[in-house]
C-alpha cells in the first residue's frame, strides 16, 4: 500500500494529538479520529483485498450455486441501509460477503462498509430479525467509525509519524488492515452499536431488538462464540436493547422465521 494511503489531514491530526497531550488526552481520545472518510474507504478496500487473498482463514462462500442465499442476506442489509438512519450510506461500499465456516458464530464489518457474515452464525440464529439485529450492530460499528477511532487511540502518534515521514515498515499497513478483523471494541462502542442496531430496525416492520435474540441464544453455550472475542459484553445487553426499543416506541414485531428457516436449509 503506498504511503499516500492516508490523506494530508493526518499532518494536522498530528498537531492535534500533540496538543491533547497537554490536555485531557484520555477523555479526548475516545472520540478523536485522525482518519478522514476517504482514508477509511481506502483502508476498508485494503482489508477487503486482504480477506479475499486469504481463503485459508476466510473461506468465502462461492457466489455461484448460492445465489439465493446471497440475495437473501444482501436483501436484509439493504433494508437496514434504506431506513435512512445509517451514516455514510452513500459513501461506503456496504458489500455483503458470506464466510463458509459453520463452526464460527460471528459477523464483522470493516471500515468503509464491507460486511462479512459466517454461515455458522446464520445457522445458529432462528429468524430474520435476529440476523438483521446482528448485522445492524456490525453496520453501526462501521457507520460510527469505531475501528479507525480505535486505531487512532492504539497507534496514534507512532503510526502517524511513520506514515507522514515515509518511514513505515514494509507490510505495516497491510498488517494493520488485516488486524482490524480481530480488533476488540470498547464497552462504550459496544453500547453505541447495540443502540444503533435497535434504531435501524425501529424504522422497519421487524422486531427492533432482534440482536437481543442472539444474546439470549448465546446464554448457556458451552464455549463463548468468536463474536465475544472482539465484542466484549458491556453488561445486560438484552435488557438494554429491549429498553431502547421501548424508549424509541418501536412498533415492529415481524420475525419471518419460516423464510429464515428456508434459507438455513440451503446452506
Amino acid at each position: 500500500m503506498p504511503h499516500s494511503f492516508l490523506s494530508k489531514t493526518l499532518v494536522s491530526g498530528l498537531f492535534i494529538v500533540l496538543t491533547l497531550v497537554a490536555c485531557d488526552f484520555k477523555k479526548a481520545s475516545q472520540s478523536v479520529n485522525f482518519f478522514s472518510v476517504q482514508d477509511e474507504i481506502t483502508l476498508g478496500k485494503q482489508v477487503e483485498q486482504e480477506i479475499a487473498g486469504d481463503p485459508a482463514q476466510f473461506p468465502l462462500l462461492p457466489e455461484k450455486g448460492n445465489e439465493e442465499v446471497y440475495q437473501y442476506v444482501r436483501g436484509l442489509a439493504k433494508k437496514i441501509l434504506n431506513t435512512g438512519k445509517v451514516a455514510y450510506k452513500d459513501e461506503f461500499a456496504w458489500e455483503v460477503k458470506i464466510i463458509k465456516d459453520d463452526k464460527t458464530l460471528n459477523a464483522f464489518c470493516t471500515p468503509g462498509g464491507y460486511i462479512y457474515v459466517y454461515t455458522g452464525l446464520i445457522k445458529f440464529l432462528d429468524s430474520e430479525d435476529q440476523l438483521m439485529g446482528v448485522m445492524g450492530h456490525e453496520i453501526a460499528h462501521a457507520a460510527l467509525r469505531h475501528s479507525t477511532r480505535n486505531l487512532t487511540k492504539i497507534y496514534g502518534i507512532e503510526m502517524l509519524y511513520q506514515i507522514i515521514t515515509g518511514k513505515a515498515q514494509p507490510g505495516m499497513l497491510e498488517q494493520i488492515a488485516l488486524g482490524l478483523v480481530s480488533l476488540k471494541f470498547s464497552r462504550d462502542h459496544e453500547t453505541e452499536a447495540d443502540e444503533n442496531s435497535v434504531l435501524y430496525l425501529c424504522g422497519t416492520t421487524y422486531n427492533a431488538a432482534g440482536a437481543a435474540g442472539f444474546f439470549k441464544k448465546m446464554q448457556g453455550q458451552p464455549t463463548p462464540p468468536a463474536f465475544l472475542s472482539t465484542h466484549p459484553d458491556p453488561g445486560n445487553r438484552v435488557a438494554n436493547m429491549e429498553k431502547k426499543k421501548v424508549e424509541l416506541n418501536c412498533k415492529g414485531t415481524m420475525t419471518n422465521q419460516s423464510a429464515y428457516q428456508n434459507i438455513k436449509s440451503k446452506l
